[in-house]
């Protein structure tokens, strides 16, 4: 019984980090149609604001207050990388839409960029962000052992995904971004600023990347390739879980997480990737639209 409660808690906590990593791209790829490859470096970004703040807090922060270095890179990292895309989006990917292989080559090109500027900035040896006094160790009950870290991120999870939901189903923004995803001329002609629009749910899908980043960074070193890690498992939960699906997206990132470290029980990791990506491409190939999809005008017609 502790076996299963402990894969349990493994694949929970491996499907928080998949979707964590892949809100970001239930934005940009589900809702906007941009095959963003440099997704991952704003990971990266996330990540490595996460150990400037640290090393911030300890040269001019007193000892006592250090913990609450994580909660100021929190906010660190969503707004750099918020920033970081919403450039990105007005300079680079703005002149592509619709040319989905422009910017899938774009974006490689600019991925390459960002890795290897961090190379010039932070070395190309790793660095390591110290987890606050708070997440230090773990709770154990019944002979299973769960770490503080891995809790807090599932708790962070859930409360980004509350405030995504809040965003986009609540507010005025989350109406204007619904909108011109499903219908863009329609949605200009009630006079909606659709390129206002691009541009913030762009910086918002950065930013959630930027956030991962910052949870990621309490797991590991940290190098320029760090969010090349979670990538792909973060693509294939969006297309799983239907392009442009917030729930999909959550359905999507449990099953790579728990089917990844069930089948690891009994193969290696390694074997556990290659079968649960071909379980993957099966299932889509029956059903190519992913477990949900969108149902518009647009789309039917």
């Amino acid at each position: 019984m502790s076996q299963v409660i402990n894969t349990l808690f493994n694949g929970l906590s491996l499907s928080s980090i998949i979707l964590l990593t892949s809100l970001g791209l239930a934005i940009t790829f589900g809702l906007m149609r941009v095959i963003n490859m440099a997704h991952g470096e704003f990971v990266m970004v996330g990540a490595y604001i996460t150990y400037v703040v640290q090393q911030l807090f300890v040269k001019y922060v007193p000892q006592s207050l250090f913990s609450l270095y994580y909660f100021a890179a929190l906010i660190a990292a969503f707004l750099a990388a918020a920033i970081l895309g919403c450039l990105l989006e007005k300079v680079v990917i703005s002149r592509l839409y619709g040319r989905e292989i422009d910017s899938l080559l774009a974006t490689s090109g600019i991925s390459l960029v960002l890795q290897q500027a961090a190379r010039s900035i932070f070395g190309s040896q790793g660095v390591n962000v110290n987890a606050p006094s708070f997440l230090t160790g773990g709770l154990s009950v019944g002979g299973v052992t769960f770490s503080y870290n891995r809790i807090f991120i599932i708790l962070l999870v859930a409360v980004t995904m509350a405030a995504m939901w809040f965003v986009i189903y609540r507010t005025n923004f989350g109406s204007q971004m619904r909108a011109v995803m499903q219908n863009r001329p329609m949605a200009q002609c009630l006079g909606i600023n659709s390129r206002r629009v691009d541009n913030l749910t762009f910086g918002l899908g950065s930013g959630l990347a930027g956030i991962a980043g910052c949870s990621v960074a309490l797991l590991g070193s940290i190098d320029s390739t760090v969010g090349q890690s979670y990538i792909v498992n973060s693509f294939i939960a969006v297309v799983l879980g239907g392009v442009g699906k917030l729930a999909g997206t959550v359905l999507g990132s449990g099953i790579i997480g728990f089917a990844g470290i069930t089948i690891e029980r009994f193969m290696s990791s390694s074997i556990a990737k290659a079968l649960v990506l071909i379980l993957i491409i099966v299932f889509l190939q029956k059903k190519p639209q992913g477990l949900f999809t969108i149902r518009s005008r647009s789309l039917d017609e």
